[in-house]
């Protein structure tokens, strides 16, 4: 009989809508928003493949790749303790525990937390904002997931290449005004940009996400695919990101 796993009183359990999997979130750290999830379907993930998932969160990513992928392990670092502990009750509560790992530590020394350890597929969505000043506690939870607090876009660039085996794919969604540094840093740490796509609230709206992959070792060539429009009119997913969170058409 499976342990009964602890909820917090100030905790909730959202339904992920996959293989009947849960999550647990506390609303005042910080819950997964589309970002993730649109992640998750950008990323390819090949049969007994190893993915290493950096800035985990609750483990959101790693579970729904899980959930969508036949990847062989799927590990999780995370450097706020509490979240990692709330990650780990996640994949408890989902029966994972065999499949999915969660480790506590700081993306800056992620070659010496595994040691030579090489991944296929390394993902991340990391904290997009680099404007850090003047935030009133810059070391609260939901600072530290969207402020560039603790840990740089190059720490986690490089990060990933570290941790990448040659020819492996490194997937992550930023925001459209660092594609330049995000570009830049790809090549800087061997990670050649292979594939970009732009998310749009809306069709006729500016985009305000950027899902890129970079393989490591690559050769030059970027395909950029066709818009990621996220909303057909307010309140009404499109197709395909109705398929990206729910795996089918809208009834």
């Amino acid at each position: 009989m499976r342990t009964e796993i602890k909820i917090n009183e100030y905790e909730r359990i959202d339904d992920l809508h996959r293989n009947g999997y849960k999550i647990i979130q506390d609303p005042k750290r910080f819950c997964f928003g589309a970002d993730a999830v649109l992640l998750s379907g950008f990323a390819k993930v090949k049969k007994g493949e190893k993915v290493l998932d950096l800035g985990t969160g609750t483990g959101i990513i790693p579970i729904l790749l899980e959930a969508k992928t036949m990847g062989s392990h799927f590990t999780g670092l995370e450097i706020q303790d509490e979240s990692a502990e709330m990650a780990e009750r996640s994949v408890a509560l989902n029966g994972l525990e065999e499949k999915i790992s969660i480790c506590c530590g700081d993306v800056k020394q992620v070659s010496q937390i595994f040691k030579g350890k090489k991944f296929e597929v390394v993902t991340s969505n990391p904290p997009y904002m680099n404007e850090g000043a003047g935030l009133v506690n810059p070391f609260n939870a939901k600072a530290i997931a969207r402020h560039e607090v603790l840990c740089s876009l190059e720490d986690v660039v490089s990060g990933a290449s570290k941790v990448m085996e040659s020819g492996g794919r490194f997937y992550m969604i930023h925001r459209p005004h660092r594609l330049t540094d995000i570009i830049i840093l790809f090549r800087q740490y061997r990670l050649e940009p292979k594939r970009l796509r732009l998310v749009h609230p809306f069709q006729d709206k500016e985009p305000t996400m950027v899902l890129i992959e970079g393989i490591k070792g690559g050769n030059p060539g970027i395909k950029v695919s066709p818009p990621l429009v996220i909303y057909s009119e307010p309140g009404k997913y499109t197709e395909e990101v109705y398929e990206i969170y729910y795996g089918e058409g809208q009834a």
